[in-house]
This record gives C-alpha cells, structure tokens and sequence, in this order.
C-alpha cells in the first residue's frame, strides 16, 4: 500500500514554498499561480487544496473542481491519484502538463473511470510583447450591461469546447455569474456588430506575470475572414500592455486554430493534456 506523505493540504505555512514552486513554470502553473496570489493558500479561500508529497518545488498538486497535477515525477503521480480516489470526486476534469496529467490518469481510472474524452496532445503556447499581426480595433473589452448579447456566444463556445451544457443543473446561473464575474473583471473581450457577437475571448486565469486566453470563438458565419487572429492579437496586446506573457492550449487537431495562433506569434513551449469525466 502506498504511505501517502504531507496529509494535510498545504496553507498559510507553506505560502512561501508554494509560490517558489509556481515560479519554476509560470506559463504551466498560470491557473492556479492566479487563484494563490489572488485568495492565498487556505483551502478555504482557495476553493482547493494544494498536496505536496515531499515539499511544494518538487511535488505540487491542485485539487477542486479542476484538479491540475503540476510538479512532481510518476510516483508522486501516483500518489497523488491515490489521494485523490480515496474521498468521492469533485473535479470534472484533470489538466495540466501532459506527463503529468496521463501519468495520474493512469492510476486514476480504475475508480473515475472511464473518461468522457481523454485529450492527450493540446499544444501550450505562449508570446511575450505585442502581437505579429494587427489588431482588430473593433474588439474591447466587454460591458457588464452587454452580458445577455455576449451570453449565447459564449454558451456556444463552451458547449461545442467542452461536449456539455454550462447551463445544465442550475439554469446557467452558475454559468452566468462566472462570466459576469470576468466582465467585471475586464477579461472578456468581443466584437459586436448589429448588437451580435462575432468574436469572442476572455482572459479566463491572469497572475502577476502570466495572462491565460481561453474561449476563442467566431461566429459560424464569419469564419475564414481572419476574424480569429485579429481578435485574438487584440486580446495579445492587452495582456502585453500590462507587461505580462500571453499564453493558451488548443487540441492538437484543430489545425485552423493552430495555424492563427502562430500567425498572431505564439510558439509552442510544452503539451497539455485534458481528462474529462463525467
């Protein structure tokens, strides 16, 4: 039986370990970099746990609704997947790195198991300064007051990304408020045109030195114009303007993605790997 060491998740005492550990890859680590400089290491505040084996710079694990695997060699992978399966799950879906990710899936699975969809080969890209191509100046940042024109794009996007309605179980109120909650925040981005969304992005997790693209769309009927690069260098020069590294992931088999995001200047810089489950 495997001894599982450091049973008490990570807090305030070890605040300073962890964040030497999320300094060691801040492209990688951005989601969770942002959730600790923003709420700390209190798993209260935190809305997870952080798991360490030996210490937080050698064997880092975050656990809540995403669970995300982050330092660590295979068997602290696997000791981690056995922390995880001994209590009921509470993520809906394990990403990171994809060493780490499917190294942890593997021990996982007899208890998750089987996955909805294992996406084992997402390319991690990342740019720092302003992007190679211009531009679109019709994308900003989106008002709170646009929230229920920005709301069916952003839906769409999420449903045809992730093969699951956000508005299931609660009416989209959760969906809802995580969304308000980034327009608050400056994070969503779009452009509008005739009151429609033709463009959408938000800067779904933001640190100090790292700010984390996510939920790219265009519209079905104005795909194939450049909409997608342009868009997505405006969200670019955002983030570069507040002197932070602009990254994302995309699946590995979406080539016309892939072939925008190395238009605007992203370069590939390591692999994720998403498990979703059910």
């Amino acid at each position: 039986m495997l001894k599982l060491l450091g049973d008490k998740p990570l807090g305030a005492r070890d605040a300073e370990a962890v964040g030497a550990a999320l300094a060691l890859d801040p492209v990688a680590m951005c989601m969770v970099a942002a959730r600790v400089e923003e709420q700390g290491v209190t798993p209260r505040l935190l809305g997870g746990e952080l798991w360490t084996n030996t210490e937080p710079t050698t064997s880092l694990c975050f656990s809540g609704a995403n669970l995300i695997p982050m330092l660590g060699d295979a068997a602290d992978m696997e000791m981690f997947a056995a922390r995880a399966t001994r209590n009921p799950r509470v993520c809906s879906s394990i990403v990171g790195r994809a060493e780490h990710v499917l190294a942890f899936w593997e021990h996982a699975k007899a208890h998750w198991g089987p996955a909805r969809e294992v996406r084992a080969d997402q390319p991690l890209l990342a740019m720092s300064g302003p992007p190679s191509v211009g531009p679109d100046r019709a994308v900003r940042r989106v008002r709170i007051s646009e929230i229920d024109a920005y709301l069916p794009a952003a839906i769409e996007m999420f449903h045809g990304e992730v093969g699951v309605d956000p508005c299931a179980g609660d009416g989209g109120r959760s969906y809802r408020r995580r969304i308000a909650s980034l327009i608050g925040a400056g994070r969503a981005f779009a452009r509008f045109e005739n009151g429609e969304v033709v463009f959408k992005a938000e800067i779904g997790s933001m640190s100090s030195t790292v700010g984390q693209i996510q939920g790219v769309w265009v519209a079905h009927h104005r795909r194939g114009e450049g909409l997608g690069a342009s868009g997505t260098a405006a969200v670019v020069s955002a983030i570069a303007a507040e002197g932070r590294t602009s990254s994302l992931y995309v699946n590995g088999f979406n080539t016309a993605a892939r072939a925008a995001y190395a238009k605007v200047g992203f370069t590939e810089v390591g692999t994720f790997a998403t498990v979703l489950v059910d």
